[in-house]
């Protein structure tokens, strides 16, 4: 993808179709930029604080072991007796 086989001479700027990582629009970026919001989105997210805590690792809540205990019935109707297969 970073490959470039014309020469930029011509003072053609290269641009990629990038979506917004906050709001989900899309939007047009220079090529290799490395913005992932859109400006409208960059401008409120540099008002919001910054986190005081890096994210950690995430787990999933593990619960303790539980069995079920499914019951059977011991004989299920005939369907061919019932009528109900075509």
């Amino acid at each position: 993808m970073s490959s470039h086989r014309h020469n930029n001479n011509s003072g053609e700027v290269r641009v990629e179709l990038k979506y917004c990582e906050h709001c989900g629009g899309l939007w047009v970026r220079e090529r290799g930029a490395g913005m992932v919001y859109c400006e409208r989105c960059q401008g409120q997210l540099e008002e919001m604080p910054m986190g005081k805590k890096k994210p950690g690792r995430v787990r999933l809540p593990v619960g303790p072991e539980r069995e079920y205990e499914v019951k059977f019935q011991e004989e299920l109707p005939d369907l061919d007796a019932v009528g109900g297969v075509a």
